[in-house]
């Protein structure tokens, strides 16, 4: 008989420092739904799961592969090649599997910040998909006879969070409204790379990703305009000091403009950080 599957932590932030703390891929991703399916029974049951406190750690536990490497040491290949297809399907599971992290250590990080039920939804519910994400693209690295760990990857994915580790505003400007904005802006591109290449599969999960993402954005902008709310702060100005404190590059155009203002981002946000040269708008003269 195997073993019975562990019981799951009897609070949300237990949950979440338990997915922190798991190192393998496909079973951070396994625990993470698990929690979120647990959340949302429990929800529809009328016996809501206590959001309770947690210690998440600094960084959280990650596989031995990937071979974690600055960005610029990280090879360039042609997108237009098997070799190139593979590694943006690698590069698109890295960052999956680091937002499952991201959006896990929110809830863990920030409960001494008094917030409605609501935010808790909706973080497990972009953590629940974010698992989904990964599985997603790792089964169609597997097609492609490779895996995730099979590549090098980005060594700064993390920065944004251990920057903002003590900021729940800057948490939500940078890594929803900036990092996963910047998704919205480049998946396009990707779904006609692969389009080209009559990858199906792979065109299907990055249509999953693109159409979820938005989303998440969302998320962002709703939880850090109720924050502005609460204290009084003007949201615009607000963000362009946080990402100025906290990303460390100007924002980079082409932007999706349409998707982010799906997502409640306006441009008025985004062009004045782009480099001085970048900030006229492509529809003005």
């Amino acid at each position: 008989m195997p073993d019975a599957t562990p019981p799951l932590p009897d609070t949300l932030a237990a949950c979440a420092e338990a997915v922190l703390r798991t190192q393998g891929g496909r079973d951070k991703t396994a625990l993470s739904r698990a929690c979120a399916q647990a959340w949302f029974a429990a929800r529809a049951a009328g016996t809501p799961m206590a959001v309770g406190r947690a210690t998440p750690p600094l960084r959280p536990a990650r596989p031995e592969k990937p071979e974690l490497l600055s960005p610029r040491d990280v090879p360039r290949r042609r997108p237009g090649s098997p070799e190139g297809r593979k590694a943006i399907l690698h590069a698109v599971a890295h960052i999956e599997l680091n937002a499952v992290d991201l959006h896990w250590d929110i809830i863990a990080r920030f409960t001494d910040t008094p917030m409605p039920i609501g935010f808790y939804d909706d973080w497990v519910k972009a953590a629940d998909e974010e698992a989904k994400h990964f599985n997603l693209v790792s089964d169609c690295l597997e097609a492609m006879g490779s895996f995730y760990g099979d590549l090098p990857a980005h060594a700064g994915m993390w920065r944004a969070a251990e920057d903002t580790a003590e900021d729940l505003m800057g948490r939500l400007a940078v890594v929803p409204m900036v990092l996963e904005a910047r998704g919205l802006d480049v998946t396009p591109g990707m779904i006609e790379v692969f389009r080209k290449a009559k990858d199906d599969g792979a065109v299907a999960a990055l249509e999953v990703i693109y159409g979820e993402e938005v989303a998440h954005v969302a998320y962002g902008s709703k939880w850090f305009h109720f924050l502005c709310g609460r204290h009084e702060m003007d949201p615009k100005d607000a963000f362009h000091t946080l990402v100025r404190r906290y990303f460390h590059a100007p924002l980079k155009p082409p932007f999706n403009a349409e998707k982010r203002a799906e997502a409640g981002i306006p441009p008025d946000f985004y062009w004045p950080l782009t480099e001085p040269e970048a900030q006229i708008a492509p529809s003005d003269p």
